[in-house]
């Protein structure tokens, strides 16, 4: 929050002293160009001018004399000094500079064509002065790019100064025509016109460039432009525009324009130091603004940071502070008092939503005291919430309640009913109204374990673990299609064989409902290292593991049961029971494509199963619908009845034993059917008996 306001101040900065800087890197470079380039181009444009002159009349007597020649060697010195300044001036030469000082260099490296044309005599006057005059524009396109300063009185006056220097320059090229003419006596028209527009372009520089000038270095240029040689001269260029010829008066001519351009040059130079020096003086200037504004504004930045940065300390640590309370509400408090809600606990709303201590600014407090509103809110919705899953389970819990008396009531009255029936359809009609029965109880034990009580059913002594399993089976819709596989015998602690029961149970219906209904649902048991496992495995078209995933995370660790999630209510039963008895659920695909159910019971409630003695079945087997107790009587091999079945010469001696004809094969066990006929028919038969004697003792006391 404070970071991006001090890096965009930075930023500003580090912007503004940029541009002061570059204002400051002008005039400085300004300043360093003209030590170097300025002073030898000056000087180098002196040396061309002489050398023109000379040339002029070397082109029009066709003599070369050693005053040529000495000019020439000054001015090929002029042009090595100026090359060695270009090397000095180095980084200050940037690429406006660059292009105009290239087209100079390669000028001057023409020179000696230009020298060997007029030595030869193939140039004409005219000609060879407008090589020079070529050369000598460079050098002036150069000086006006020496002047490009960011200070606008400063480049103003290097402007108008500018001026005045190339009005010199038509001066000097007007002498040269009238030297060479001198001569010979007489202008050629391109000469004449030519020298009118020389003439014509002084007099517009000279009065553009006084123009610019301020008073101080406008005043020398006045002085000379009243002294007798410039009137002198002016008189005499005028004559010569006029009449197309040159004076008559050669040696007044050159005595004008000597003093003329000796003046001229001695102001240009005067006004080129001072102009130099206010240079330097705004330089100086702007760098000195430069300190003081960079100063100023380092020493702000640098305020602004050390104040940021305590304000931002201060109010990291009320942040971390109100963080701290933040995180501790969510993650420790409110899951808290959730989880004692969750475990039937009462909870103080007051207590529990106290108020958040935080301290710092206002903004601070005010979250701070929003954040308590929010617990206060959350505390009191999560204690509603919690009594009204209260009051439903214990709606629940009631309903299951009188349900469950009234279905014991019912099962009572069912077996009453099934002992005075003696019709096999009507006693057939009655078992299915029995197993009917049983599982609308164990869907009213469902409802009691969804409100967290427990069903009353218990056994105090070891329940085998064939019987639950058997038991469970009976508890289902479609018993007929389950295959329970022979078990090693073993036995489960009496107290959680009703819960075991149902959780079986559950999951057996479960495979029914799901698997296709000409298929077979195994159920198969082992007694494993950590205690007894039994699974239910079933033919139909199984899940994904995103589904298996979620399932199985459900029976691991139970969640608040949902009321609009009744599609799996059976599992929720099943993950109670299971977390209940610390019992671990868990499906997975089966290899014939169903689904496999794994049930793994703890050894702490596998028990060794006890012998079986006379009258304690209904001590030790879950109570079972009638027809299934009657199933239940045919329940292992080797025995009929409860009783031992007795094998011939079993306790001889081998030595002793009879290897005579082979034991013949046992008759086959009557199926529960059978039994069932067998004895309706003979409690039927009985019945008979005893009411045609009743009918016989009166009629025989009547006799008597």
């Amino acid at each position: 929050m404070l970071l991006l306001p001090l890096l965009s101040l930075s930023a500003l900065w580090g912007f503004v002293l940029n541009l002061t800087m570059g204002d400051a890197q002008s005039l400085l470079r300004a300043d360093t160009l003209y030590e170097t380039l300025g002073v030898t181009s000056t000087d180098l444009g002196v040396q061309l001018q002489a050398e023109r002159v000379r040339s002029a009349e070397a082109l029009t007597t066709r003599e070369l004399t050693e005053d040529l020649g000495a000019q020439r060697a000054r001015t090929d010195r002029s042009a090595a000094d100026f090359e060695q300044a270009g090397a000095e001036a180095g980084d200050a030469i940037g690429d406006d500079l660059r292009v105009p000082l290239d087209d100079l260099t390669a000028r001057l490296d023409r020179l000696g064509a230009v020298r060997a044309d007029i030595d030869g005599g193939i140039s004409s006057r005219l000609m060879g002065l407008e090589a020079y005059n070529h050369v000598l524009d460079a050098v002036f396109t150069l000086y006006d790019h020496l002047v490009s300063v960011s200070d606008l009185t400063i480049f103003q006056q290097a402007s108008s100064l500018q001026a005045m220097g190339s009005a010199r320059e038509y001066i000097a090229r007007e002498h040269a025509l009238v030297v060479g003419a001198l001569v010979d006596k007489r202008l050629t028209e391109p000469e004449r016109v030519a020298f009118t527009e020389y003439a014509a372009s002084r007099k517009f520089l000279h009065a553009r460039g006084l123009a610019g000038l301020d008073v101080p270095l406008r005043r020398p240029y006045e002085q000379v432009f009243a002294s007798q040689p410039f009137l002198t001269f002016s008189s005499l260029e005028a004559r010569i525009v006029k009449t197309g010829e040159p004076p008559a008066e050669a040696e007044v001519w050159k005595g004008a324009i000597d003093r003329l351009t000796a003046e001229l040059d001695r102001d240009s130079a005067a006004a080129a130091k001072v102009l130099a020096a206010r240079t330097s003086d705004a330089a100086s200037g702007t760098v000195v603004k430069i300190a003081v504004a960079g100063g100023l504004g380092l020493i702000a930045v640098l305020a602004s940071i050390i104040i940021s940065v305590r304000f931002g300390r201060r109010l990291a640590g009320e942040l971390y502070g109100l963080r701290t309370a933040a995180i501790e509400l969510s993650e420790v408090r409110l899951p808290d008092v959730v989880d004692r809600l969750r475990k039937g606990e009462d909870v103080d709303v007051r207590k529990e939503a106290g108020t958040i201590r935080v301290s710092g600014s206002a903004e601070i407090t005010d979250v701070g005291r929003a954040f308590a509103s929010v617990q206060r809110t959350a505390v009191t919705a999560a204690v509603g919430q919690a009594a009204l899953r209260r009051g439903v389970g214990q709606v629940f819990l009631n309903l299951a309640r009188r349900k469950q008396g009234l279905l014991h009531r019912q099962l009572g009255l069912l077996d009453g009913m099934q002992r005075r029936t003696h019709d096999p359809d009507r006693l057939e009609e009655l078992f299915r109204l029995d197993h009917l029965t049983t599982r609308m109880r164990r869907h009213a034990e469902s409802l009691m374990i969804l409100s967290g009580s427990a069903p009353a059913r218990a056994w105090r002594r070891p329940v085998p673990v064939l019987d639950i399993v058997r038991a469970a089976v009976a508890e289902v819709e479609d018993y007929t299609r389950v295959n329970v596989e022979a078990m090693p015998v073993s036995a489960f602690d009496g107290g959680a064989a009703a819960d075991l029961t149902h959780l079986v149970a559950e999951l057996v219906e479960n495979a029914t409902i799901y698997s296709p209904p000409d298929t077979v649902v195994q159920v198969r048991g082992d007694q494993v290292s950590n205690g007894y496992a039994i699974e239910i495995e079933d033919k139909g078209l199984g899940l994904s593991p995103v589904e298996y995933a979620a399932i199985n995370k459900l029976l691991s660790a139970p969640p608040e049961f949902d009321l609009a999630d009744s599609d799996r209510l059976g599992l929720f039963v099943v993950a109670r029971l299971a977390e209940r008895h610390e019992i671990k659920v868990q499906l997975r695909r089966s290899p014939y494509g169903g689904t496999a159910a794994i049930v793994l019971v703890p050894r702490s409630l596998v028990t060794e199963q006890p012998a079986l003695t006379a009258g304690d079945e209904d001590s030790r087997t879950p109570e079972l619908p009638s027809r299934t107790k009657k199933a239940l009587a045919v329940v292992t091999s080797g025995t009929h009845a409860g009783l031992p079945r007795r094998v011939r010469q079993a306790n001889l001696a081998p030595q002793l034993k009879d290897d005579g004809p082979p034991e013949p094969e046992p008759p086959a066990e009557r199926s529960p059917d059978e039994v069932r006929d067998l004895f309706s028919a003979f409690q039927r038969g009985t019945q008979r008996a005893r009411e045609e004697a009743s009918e016989e003792e009166p009629m025989s006391k009547g006799d008597a």
